[in-house]
Order: structure tokens, then sequence, then C-alpha cells
């Protein structure tokens, strides 16, 4: 096994792991390592007691070491920062006080250690609760990844901000804020019954596999490798088209962005390439409101799976003309006729099918169902064949 290949192991454990504790949270636990490879930020929404600070903490508390800035360490030992925010939060409380040093030589700088600008991964609960004063200082810190104190303009070594939230922002001026966001799940409470009570009895979550911050590094080196077909991006074109007619709309910034998320989902399930099937994460970038996310989920399905729609069709065309051609018919005229007719019917059938499955091939997409059913179609062909020979 080489180191590449140990990688992606951890990797799928520490995924396994989390779904395993953190029950009917799949989809935000592959969005929160995505959003780690593709070195994003996650908005986590909903109500309380829905385990949204209890998930983003155990992950951000698996990587470990400590970030450095410029030729110091930090004193933050894991690069991590958490807070929760409220609307008497003071800028001192993300940023750290105001040096008294600096002061005294007519500076107007903060001591940052263990504050969030020194830190590779961050958890902010109660986000939208940011005011003024903060908000400028996040804004620049997430998406320029630069942190102004005082006379200096820092890069910071952020790779991943995690916000929660109860609510949207209604304030215009928090609006850059969410948009800061690309990946934004909402989280509800359980909803099957078995796994409520499974819940009640499990332990509390503890922290199992790590990685270090430089061997996260090297994932986000080999995600940035995973090739995207050509094929794909004219998927994305027309599902933008999709959405687009019904007001559905997503900044070009956005779909750009998506394109690392979406090799970061194919390399989280050990694949090299992106297929078809990564293109679902796309579900939690598109929408602005929670209510598009049907909207999109049904676009995504027509684009990426339509070819599964279609192969159905054809079987279930398959099998109604073997049905009709080993009917008991009257006389032997009849039954050549039949078989005939089914022959050419079937013929014409697997052509399509066959078509169907280059254009898949050629998009990039899952060809193994579209594969089974073009063998039940044969064998179906077969079928009739050999019954018209006994005939």
């Amino acid at each position: 096994m080489t180191d590449d290949d140990a990688l992606l192991e951890r990797l799928a454990t520490i995924r396994n792991e989390l779904s395993a504790v953190f029950i009917e949270r799949d989809e935000v636990v592959e969005g929160l390592l995505c959003a780690l490879l593709a070195g994003e930020h996650v908005l986590l929404l909903g109500p309380v007691g829905t385990a949204k600070s209890a998930l983003a903490r155990n992950l951000c508390e698996r990587i470990t070491h400590a970030a450095t800035h410029g030729d110091r360490s930090l004193t933050n030992s894991t690069g991590y920062f958490s807070w929760l925010l409220t609307k008497f939060s003071t800028p001192e409380e993300l940023f750290g006080p105001i040096s008294l040093a600096g002061l005294e030589n007519d500076e107007y700088r903060r001591v940052l250690d263990g504050k969030l600008p020194t830190a590779s991964i961050a958890f902010l609960d109660e986000i939208f609760k940011s005011s003024s004063a903060i908000l400028n200082a996040l804004l620049s810190l997430m998406n320029e990844r630069i942190f102004h104190n005082g006379r200096q303009e820092l890069a910071v070594p952020l790779i991943s901000l995690i916000g929660a939230s109860n609510e949207l922002p209604e304030e215009d001026e928090l609006r850059a804020l969410y948009d800061r966001f690309l990946l934004r799940f909402v989280v509800d409470y359980i909803q099957e019954d078995f796994r409520f009570l499974k819940m009640l009895t499990q332990p509390a979550p503890t922290v199992g596999t790590c990685l270090t911050l430089a061997e996260l590094g090297s994932l986000q080196r080999m995600c940035s490798a995973v090739e995207l077909p050509e094929a794909l991006l004219g998927d994305i074109a027309a599902l933008r088209k999709a959405l687009n007619a019904k007001d559905i709309v997503a900044s070009d910034r956005r779909y750009r962005l998506a394109l690392d998320v979406i090799r970061a989902k194919a390399l989280l399930s050990g694949r090299q390439r992106v297929d078809g099937h990564d293109l679902t994460i796309l579900e939690h970038v598109l929408w602005s409101d929670p209510t598009d996310r049907v909207e999109i989920r049904t676009a995504l399905r027509t684009i990426a799976f339509g070819h599964e729609d279609d192969a159905l069709a054809y079987l279930s065309q398959a099998r109604e003309v073997r049905d009709y051609a080993l009917r008991n018919w009257s006389d032997a005229e009849m039954t050549m006729r039949a078989n005939l007719e089914a022959h050419t019917k079937l013929k014409n059938i697997l052509a399509s099918c066959e078509r169907l499955l280059e254009d898949v091939r050629k998009r990039a997409r899952d060809p193994r169902s579209l594969e089974r059913t073009l063998d039940e179609i044969r064998a179906i062909q077969r079928e009739v064949l050999e019954r018209s020979l006994e005939q």
C-alpha cells in the first residue's frame, strides 16, 4: 500500500467513524470533509439540539499539529479555534486583545496567538450574530485569507471555517458573509424512530482517527489532481441553464469554486476521476433559500441519472415484447410473425440502449446499472430466439 493509499484509507475511516456516531448526518459529514479537501467554508443551518456544534468540533479536533505563521509557531497547539458568538461579542474575542506594547509605539495591533487569525480550522457557532465590528475582518479572512493587523496585512493559515446558525441572516450586511459559505447544509432532527433510539443509547462521541495538517495538505494536492472530464462540464452547464429557468441563480464564482468540491467528493470515494455521481454535491452548493433544494435535486437527478430512467424504460419495452412473442398463438403462422416482429423490436431496443451506454461512458457517468440492463435485454433476446427455434 502506498502512502497515498494509506491516507485515503484513513480519510475513509474518519468518514465512517463520524457517520456512525452522528446519526442521519452522512451528507453533512461528506460535505465537511469535502470542504477540508477543497479549502472551502461550510454553513450548518438548523434548529438547536441537532448536533451541529458537536459534529463540527469533533471533525476539527481530528486535524492535529500547530499551524505556523511566518517563522514562528503559534500557541494554538492544534491550529483549531472555536467560539460561540452573541450579539455582545467583541472583536477581541475572535481576533485578540489590543497590544499594549504596540500602543506604546503608536501602533494599533492585536495579540493574535490562539485566536482566529492563527487557526487552520475554525468553528463559529451562531455566526450570524456577528457585529459590524467583527464582520469586515471575517469577510477578508474567509475570502482573501488576509487579516489586517494594524499596518500589517497578514496571510492567515485558514483552510476551512465552519459556521452554524439556527436561522438565515436577514440583515443586508450579513448577506456577504452568508455568500462566503460555498457549502450549505440544512441539519434537522433525526427522522427515523429506530435511529432516534440508537442515538439515545450510544455513548458520547470521542475523537478517533486523526490527520495532521501536513497530511491534509497531501490530500488537498491529491484532490487538485483528480481528473474532471470535459463532458461533465457540459452537464454542469446544462444544470445551470435548467436552474436559471426556474429562477434559481448562482454566481459564476460559485460554479467555478464548486469544481474543487466535486473533485473532493470523487477523492473521498477513492477515485482519481470524477463521475456523474459526484455532481450530487452541487445540491448543497447552489441554493440560497432552503426551499430551492428540491428543484436542484430534481434537476441533478435528470442530468446526472436520467440515463437510468431511460434504461428502465428500454427494459420495460423489452419485457413487453418478450411477453407478446411468447404468447400461445392459435397457429404456426401467427407465431412466426410474432417472433419476427419481436426480433426486430428487440434489435432496435438493444441498439438504442447500446448508444445510451456509449454516451454514458463518454460523459463519465457510472455505467454499471446500464450494463446490467443491457445484459438483461440480451438475455430476453436469446430467450425469444431459442423459443422461436423450438417452434
